[in-house]
């Protein structure tokens, strides 16, 4: 195929993804956001599928049958922790308008910059030679798409169309990434081209798979009869295949399962679109399956393809890395061939754009901005505007990044399989992950112990896979990995410390990730973290339990003037970004003594978050620090603040509740005026426009209109007692009051009403009682309050209430018991609510719903309590009791 029609569709390619971004960008900017949806947040995780996949998985498969698998099934278990895992890293990232895998970290840790730094620099070194991977995959296909020849280490530079394609996708990466300062804003247009570009390479690869599957062969069926005729095919497809020596390697299935679950959360590009470009968290419920059918999918002809390129080319002949072009090339398939170039390039500089993009935000705000604030030089850029100098650096780092990682392909490409590549840098990344993901549940885990990990971690990495990987590409005397340095056995870097048995990777991720986690834990739990660390702890560890920013405690104290935050901000965000950020007013800020107006803690925090989503956290956090007095916090001020945030939300909580209940009280009072009102006009009405009604009926309606109107003014008095009381205004004229007596008189005053119902009382009261220090009226008003309930509830001309009182203790107990049906059992808990009636709302005697809340008021308010008793059909029973007075001094015995 020519050389002008590959590179023509390449470019074009590149080309139709600038088109996608900008038509994304401009959306975005008329408020129709195209990557607000779950699909495309999805689609948009297919970045974790690179040019490794595309083309190392078919690799490894023909060599090593189904050790494929564990660097896909990795990141299927791992969204099974999407609601427990990965939620909790977008909140917290959402929340601390968190950037990066470095600002992450070093946030968590008391905003470090020391910690962002050498995340950052941990990220340049393992990455560099996984974007080498993609180039060469870029310029193998093109080499197998033009017929190149193979070796191209002599090629002069200019002549080289992979580094066009670098260049070409750093001016994208460049336009669509650094457009705006804030990395906490979203890349709408890149993020929309990553996820066109998932469809593209997902279909080319099941366009390429089908072909092969149906068209090169009858099926799948097919292809494994004919590799079981093969002794060298036939354990392809077993779970004995890869291990060399006829078992299953356990230990190294495992090892690459949690490597990829690790590097599914940890890569930088993972970690930029599963959380920093997330736009809602809600997406991640979508995403959680359709992610793991993606990888499904986008696997699911990896073997067909591998064994059925081994059945047609042997395993001599063709690098079965290349099996996606050359079976459909050898085939005459050019079109297809072409299309699934395209896939290949797709899936390389998704990967590519992604990751330079989340590397470039790191090494600006957590290497270069560090060290201009430490610089003689930067004192010239005081009170200028940063953020065309901070968007440079950025795009400077890009062109970097790219430009390193065409070195080392260029130096070192041919000597690593595809795979081996990819693995060497997922097992750099694996080493954040104690750091970050114990990190937010443990909150013992300190700076220390976290820069003690990663270092310990990180040097093992390098010595045990780093540095043979580097030998056998002809770098360094390979010496030392086959006998260990100086010649001692036990330090060789592939067998250290005499640990047999392991795979070059499991062997060095164990060791890497055990002195990681061992040196985490060990140095958190030797020396105590710092009052800093202690709040970031709290903040992230806690972030489920708040709503939003606004619940959270702000861990700061001291001086700062408005005007001089409000400078830091117009410098950094920009003049219209930085002003908006202090309009309208701050509110709980005090005057200084001729220093003008000081910001309060909470604007303090708010202008650091802002400028985080800027800078990185760590640079915020030196940033901020440079133009206020802040005072150094202790533990005990930690503890003081975050106490004094959990009373102010307690109280919010309160004040939510008591709006709650005003909202329903005055609902429920409208209501029920309602019913009389209704009644009383409608009758008033119909009498109106009758005249000639007949007396007895309009006697009867007038009759109807009392007894409304009595209700009504029953009602009215009812809410304004319950008013008064509630509101601590209502006259209690207290007194000695015999409450024996008062039984007597209560229960004589309702004889009338249950002789009307044939109802008997029977009273049970002590010959004498000592008096209750209590408001009679109240009393009574309890009293008859319980009375009428039971009257309207005992059956009719056979019911019985029974009214018993005695001394319990210190107290005096009353008893209201009825033989009605009692109370059901769903509405216990509520028949002391205002407006709640227990019962059948079409059976249940007409009232108000207010006077058993009033009656529990009056007793509390008296220092007694109200209970009821009740099981369904033997009846109810309301009790009450109040407290005695103490007796005299001479009396006490």
């Amino acid at each position: 195929m020519s050389a002008p029609l590959v590179l023509g569709v390449s470019f074009g390619y590149l080309l139709l993804l600038f088109a996608i971004a900008a038509l994304a960008d401009r959306r975005a900017a008329e408020g129709r956001s195209v990557i607000d949806n779950p699909l495309v947040y999805a689609l948009s995780l297919g970045v974790y599928c690179s040019a490794w996949t595309y083309f190392g998985s078919v690799g490894e498969a023909a060599a090593e049958g189904i050790w494929f698998l564990p660097i896909y099934l990795g990141p299927m278990l791992a969204m099974l922790l999407a609601g427990v895992v990965i939620l909790r890293m977008i909140r917290i990232a959402r929340t601390y308008r968190i950037t990066s895998i470095a600002d992450f970290i070093a946030s968590r840790y008391g905003k470090s910059p020391l910690l962002a730094a050498l995340v950052t620099l941990i990220t340049v070194v393992g990455i560099v030679p996984y974007i080498a991977l993609q180039l060469k995959a870029v310029a193998t296909g093109y080499q197998i798409m033009t017929a190149a020849p193979a070796d191209s280490g002599a090629l002069v530079w200019w002549r080289d169309s992979t580094l066009y394609v670098a260049m070409a996708l750093a001016a994208f990466t460049i336009l669509f990434g650094t457009r705006h300062l804030d990395s906490a804003e979203r890349h709408e247009g890149m993020v929309a081209a990553i996820a066109f570009e998932s469809v593209v390479k997902l279909g080319a690869f099941l366009a390429v798979g089908v072909f092969v599957t149906w068209g090169l062969f009858d099926g799948p069926a097919d292809i494994w009869a004919r590799a079981a005729v093969l002794p060298e095919l036939r354990a392809l497809a077993r779970l004995g295949s890869g291990t060399g020596e006829g078992g299953f390697g356990h230990a190294q299935w495992f090892a690459l399962v949690v490597l990829a679950m690790l590097s599914v959360l940890l890569l930088p590009r993972q970690f930029q679109m599963m959380v920093v470009e997330c736009v809602d968290e809600r997406h991640l419920k979508r995403a959680a399956w359709v992610f793991p059918a993606y990888l499904f999918l986008i696997n699911v002809f990896v073997l067909p393809i591998a064994i059925g390129g081994r059945l047609i080319f042997g395993m001599e002949t063709v690098d079965p890395e290349t099996y996606v072009l050359t079976l459909p090339l050898a085939d005459g398939a050019r079109a297809l061939a072409l299309f699934v170039y395209v896939g290949g390039l797709s899936a390389a500089t998704g990967m590519l754009i992604v990751e330079t993009i989340a590397v470039s935000t790191m090494v600006c705000n957590d290497l270069v901005m560090p060290a201009l604030f430490r610089g003689r030089g930067f004192g010239a850029y005081s009170g200028r505007d940063l953020t065309g100098l901070l968007l440079n650096i950025r795009r400077a780092a890009i062109l970097g990044i790219l430009l390193l990682g065409y070195l080392y392909f260029r130096m070192a490409g041919d000597a690593y399989a595809l795979v081996s590549i990819g693995l060497i840098s997922f097992a750099a990344v694996a080493q954040f992950g104690p750091a970050l993901l114990i990190g937010i549940y443990w909150k013992g885990g300190t700076r220390l112990g976290a820069l003690g990990g990663l270092i310990g971690g990180f040097s093992l990495w390098a010595y045990t896979l780093m540095l043979p990987s580097v030998a056998r590409s002809g770098w360094i005397s390979a010496d030392f990995v086959a006998h260990g340095p100086w010649g001692i056995e036990m330090l060789a870097p592939e067998r250290l410390f005499d640990l047999a048995g392991l795979d070059n990777l499991t062997h060095a991720l164990f060791w890497s990730l055990l002195a990681n986690v061992g040196l985490y834990v060990g140095l958190s739990l030797w020396r105590a973290p710092g009052a800093r660390e202690t709040s970031q702890a709290l903040l992230f560890v806690d972030i489920m339990k708040r709503g939003d920013a606004g619940e959270a405690p702000v861990f700061w104290r001291g001086r700062a003037r408005i005007a001089d935050l409000e400078a830091l901000a117009v410098r950094v965000l920009g003049d219209e970004r930085g002003r908006l950020l202090f309009a309208g007013g701050q509110a709980g800020q005090s005057t200084g003594h001729g220093a003008g107006p000081l910001a309060d803690a909470q604007l303090v925090d708010r202008v650091e978050r802002q400028l985080a989503g800027a800078v990185g956290s760590a640079s915020a956090r030196v940033m901020v620090a440079s133009v206020v007095e802040e005072e150094a916090l202790d533990l005990d001020d930690v503890i003081a603040i975050l106490g004094e945030a959990s009373e102010l939300r307690a109280a919010n909580e309160k004040l939510k509740s008591l709006d709650q209940m005003k909202d329903d009280f005055i609902s429920s009072v409208t209501h029920e005026l309602r019913t009389p009102l209704t009644s009383i006009r409608a009758l008033s009405e119909l009498m109106l426009d009758t005249p000639d009604m007949d007396e007895a009926q309009r006697a009867e309606f007038l009759r109807i209109v009392v007894g409304e109107s009595e209700r009504l003014s029953r009602l009215v008095n009812q809410v304004l007692d319950m008013a008064k009381i509630e509101s601590g205004q209502a006259e209690w004229h207290n007194s000695d009051v015999d409450l024996g007596a008062l039984i007597v008189s209560a229960t004589g005053g309702m004889s009338a009403l249950f002789a009307e119902r044939g109802t008997a009382i029977a009273l049970d009261l002590p010959p004498a009682v000592p008096p209750v220090r209590a408001d009679a009226d109240r009393l009574t008003q309890v009293l008859l309050n319980l009375l009428s309930n039971a009257a309207k509830f005992v059956p009719e001309g056979r019911g019985r209430i029974e009214v018993s009182l005695k001394i319990a203790g210190d107290s005096l107990e009353v008893r209201v018991r009825d033989n009605g049906p009692g109370v059901p059992s769903a509405d216990r808990a509520h028949v002391f609510d205002r407006f709640r009636q227990g019962g059948d709302a079409l059976t249940r005697p007409p009232g108000t719903g207010l006077g058993l809340p009033i009656s529990r008021r009056i007793v509390n308010h008296l220092g007694g309590e109200m209970w009821l008793e009740s099981e369904p059909g033997e009846g109810a029973c309301f009790g009450f009791r109040l407290p005695l007075p103490p007796a005299p001094e001479g009396e006490k015995k």
